[in-house]
């Protein structure tokens, strides 16, 4: 089957072991199930996988593709829960948990195979492009937003670095709740999408707010973490992700963090229940995430270009 995957290892130029060619089609397994996909969006992640982040060299050639939604065994319209191993389900539970392409084959494929509990209904309302966009990067954003800083409509939100998947999706999630939700970029063009996307306003990086928020939604990292932690009212909670512009600020504001009684949160992708519910979520409120470019497979290079770039708002699709 045609596949795109990582042949090599390079942490420096990550592209330079990206190839698009014939891999094996997935054999049976107990309690695992194939999926045909007909969609699967691009993440950071793949890019992270193949400059050997979370993948070994041992475990090449490695399809990448975290997110997908396709067709199950009967022919049922599915999406795919992306974190192999979570209570056991399908490996066996000593097995600790990992994400798609980290341990087993991926999604940016004509076919893949998880473990038969990470199937769920693709609602109706939903297209494959717009289905697939949901597990990794809009999962995030969900449990960045509901679980971990408990924010409730009416509070207020800065998202740092609008743009990115989990920006673009912090923003659209947060405005349909009800939340006040304040965005950053350095780029004019986004600044503006966001504001479009339903952010209250969008500033430069570093930019004063009108007032101090509730929480923080960062997956910048050290460019803007000294912002993150001045722009919290005390209590505030800040919830981080990820950290694509480095994680080792040179202001860790430690000081302001334990008098104003900041929290600080970890936050990686989130749990099968909390996709279903953002699933439901989108499907009763009419929320859709942000798609920058849809592509057939045979051209994932330009959509991992693109990404590497950082010349893109919201989500790459790819389909089969």
């Amino acid at each position: 089957m045609f596949a795109a995957y990582a042949a090599r290892i390079d942490p420096d130029q990550p592209l330079n072991g990206l190839e698009l060619g014939e891999r094996p089609a997935p054999g049976d397994r107990t309690g695992w199930t194939t999926v045909t996909v007909r969609a699967a969006s691009l993440n950071h992640h793949d890019l992270w996988s193949l400059r050997g982040v979370g993948l070994g060299e041992d475990k090449l050639p490695m399809i990448l593709g975290c997110d997908a939604a396709g067709v199950d065994e009967d022919g049922n319209e599915v999406v795919l829960h992306s974190v192999i191993g979570q209570s056991g389900h399908g490996v066996g539970p000593r097995e600790p948990r990992s994400i798609l392409t980290e341990r087993y084959q991926g999604t940016f494929a004509e076919r893949v195979a998880v473990p038969s509990w990470n199937v769920l209904p693709k609602p109706r309302e939903l297209t494959f492009e717009q289905a697939a966009c949901l597990p990794t990067a809009w999962l995030t954003a969900y449990r960045m937003l509901f679980t971990q800083a408990g924010v409730r409509p009416g509070d207020s939100v800065l998202v740092q670095g609008a743009g990115g998947g989990v920006a673009t999706a912090a923003i659209v999630l947060g405005q349909a709740a009800g939340l006040r939700v304040y965005a950053t970029s350095r780029d004019a063009a986004k600044r503006k999408r966001a504001v479009e996307l339903g952010a209250t306003e969008a500033y430069e990086p570093g930019a004063r707010l009108p007032h101090r928020v509730d929480a923080v939604i960062e997956t910048v990292g050290a460019a803007t973490w000294s912002h993150s932690v001045k722009s919290l009212k005390p209590g505030g909670t800040l919830v981080i992700s990820g950290a694509t512009s480095g994680d080792r600020p040179s202001h860790a504001e430690l000081t302001r963090i334990f008098f104003l009684e900041l929290r600080v949160v970890g936050s990686t992708m989130g749990t099968k229940d909390e996709l279903e519910d953002l699933l439901s979520f989108c499907a009763a409120t009419g929320v859709r995430p942000v798609i920058d470019e849809v592509l057939p497979l045979d051209r994932a290079r330009e959509g991992f270009e693109k990404m590497a770039s950082g010349e893109l708002f919201g989500k790459i699709v790819l389909t089969c």
